[in-house]
């Protein structure tokens, strides 16, 4: 009888052995490929990344939001040209020398509007050359090992009892579930940061109109800081990927592989999470609101 249970038993720990090594196959495969691809992900420039997409917002800027900034740009040439002349004592102590720095903030002004686009991926390239640098100091740690960081799982598998097993199943089952949509956020943060990459250049010719005048300069000057913000945005990205691949490097001196597995989620998790804040900290420290 005795015998009979204990064939039983080895029955269920075979079993829940092989459903939890089945979890545990390429659980992490998903998140460690996003991840991976983040240097690359991030380290291409707008036309780099689709170029049909680029292309219609270049012709959305040239044709649609250009005209639209020049004549917003006469307006504040006249606003500006009218302040200059009155400030003065009401035209009593006007200065011949008034007019020609109107003229060269008038070329300027179309100047910084005609070429908008060429200016804004000029920022960019400068962000992506840092970006791209960055990635040849820390690419090497961004493919992570999981099976090395987790230890040899089936040895542990082998000296634990049916209901330490029946919690690690449950435990593998729910991180299988959670680790696709961890990595859907992943690919989120980096989609998301090209879409507004696009949004801004394609309506900078207003901001960039504005940038000449004193009262209505904020307009632009802020536009500016929020383009470098989001195109170091990628380097910040990279410092997250760089700390999490250090973490997870460190995992193979968990104790068994509970605290292994969690410890994988739970950097995942921040890893998210910090993606996520990426935009918020580059912006921040832009002062761009």
């Amino acid at each position: 009888m005795l015998n009979i249970l204990e064939i039983i038993q080895d029955w269920i720990k075979d079993i829940l052995r092989d459903c939890i090594m089945g979890n545990l196959d390429g659980m992490f495969d998903q998140i460690n490929n996003e991840v991976g691809e983040v240097a690359n992900t991030v380290g291409q420039t707008p036309a780099d990344w689709n170029a049909g997409v680029f292309s219609m917002i270049r012709s959305l800027s040239d044709n649609v939001v250009v005209p639209i900034a020049g004549i917003i740009l006469t307006f504040v040439l006249c606003y500006e040209l009218i302040t200059m002349i009155i400030e003065k004592n009401n035209l009593h102590d006007f200065e011949t020398f008034t007019l020609y720095k109107w003229i060269f903030k008038v070329f300027v002004a179309v100047y910084l509007v005609t070429h908008t686009f060429d200016i804004t991926m000029a920022i960019f390239e400068v962000g992506q050359s840092v970006v791209q640098q960055s990635s040849g100091v820390i690419n090497g740690s961004t493919s992570i090992d999981f099976a090395a960081a987790l230890g040899d799982v089936e040895a542990q598998l082998e000296t634990m009892e049916i209901g330490e097993l029946f919690g690690l199943l449950v435990e593998t089952m729910l991180l299988k579930i959670t680790m696709p949509i961890l990595s859907f956020c992943v690919m989120i943060v980096l989609i998301g940061r090209m879409i507004e990459i696009y949004i801004y250049c394609s309506v900078g010719a207003i901001p960039f109109s504005t940038m000449v005048n004193r009262d209505w300069g904020q307009m632009g000057n802020n536009y500016l800081r929020g383009l470098v913000a989001l195109g170091l945005q990628g380097f910040f990205i990279m410092v997250c990927v760089a700390i999490y691949a250090v973490l997870i490097g460190q995992i193979g001196s968990a104790e068994n592989i509970h605290i292994a597995i969690w410890q994988c989620a739970g950097y995942t998790v921040l890893l998210c999470f910090s993606l996520f804040k990426t935009g918020a900290v580059s912006k921040s420290i832009f002062n761009a609101h």
